[in-house]
């Protein structure tokens, strides 16, 4: 893997921290997206995913006791990508089904369908929450692996889990003017937050339509998303880069 931070002024690697979450979450997955924006040509970006994708699968991913897999940060839907373009790494799509599955975990196990900011698992404890991380404020992860998983699965199940996030939106975030946070998941009856965060629009929303729209609407073998659901089209082959 690689560390989180650089020296601008001498070039070299900073304090010795990896992390898939916040900080280097974005990186690994413009690895992989580079290599798909640019018609699978950039060929630096995939050695350098797939060298960190092996350190991963061997050290940061576990199964709990309960049957659910983990991992720092549920990126389900770099996986399954990964998987259906690269057929070297087909076993990545049982990964990303894994990581997908416990996060729909996460939202089934609260009382509004919804998930929490932050779960964790121990050696005896599965997907468990502390009291100050069960707050929602709308963010679009999860339904961004349920988006990938059924575009390149066709699975129903995704879609299912979708238009459970949809009816619990509705639910327990829809205010008069918009849609709010919330400050817990696991009471029936949450306070909202009075936030509605931008990635709401530009990527929850935006996952969420796309699922229950035909595959014909920004198919992901012509367009890439970026981190904010951006959809970037991939470049076309020229006669002159084949030749090359």
């Amino acid at each position: 893997m690689y560390l989180n931070y650089l020296n601008p002024q001498t070039g070299k690697w900073g304090t010795k921290h990896v992390s898939l979450g916040a900080l280097g979450d974005s990186f690994y997955e413009y690895l992989l997206k580079s290599w798909l924006l640019t018609n699978r040509t950039d060929e630096q970006a995939k050695r350098m995913y797939d060298t960190a994708m092996k350190v991963i699968k061997e050290r940061l991913i576990r199964k709990s006791k309960g049957g659910l897999l983990h991992i720092v940060e549920m990126r389900g839907g770099m996986f399954a990508l990964d998987a259906t373009f690269d057929s070297q790494h087909a076993e990545y799509m049982e990964i990303a089904k894994g990581i997908t599955d416990t996060c729909h975990q996460s939202y089934v196990r609260a009382v509004t369908h919804l998930g929490p900011e932050i779960f964790r698992f121990t050696d005896d404890l599965e997907a468990q929450t502390n009291s100050n991380d069960r707050y929602y404020i709308l963010r679009p992860e999860t339904v961004e692996s349920f988006f990938y998983l059924w575009r390149l699965t066709n699975i129903l199940n995704y879609r299912e889990w979708a238009w459970d996030v949809v009816l619990a939106l509705e639910k327990y975030c829809k205010a008069e003017a918009g849609y709010s946070g919330i400050n817990d998941v696991y009471n029936s009856n949450p306070i909202k937050n009075d936030v509605q965060e931008s990635f709401f629009l530009a990527e929850t929303l935006k996952y969420l339509y796309l699922i229950f729209s035909t595959d014909t609407v920004l198919p992901l073998d012509k367009w890439v998303f970026n981190s904010e659901a951006h959809a970037l089209p991939v470049h076309e082959q020229t006669s002159t880069q084949v030749a090359l």
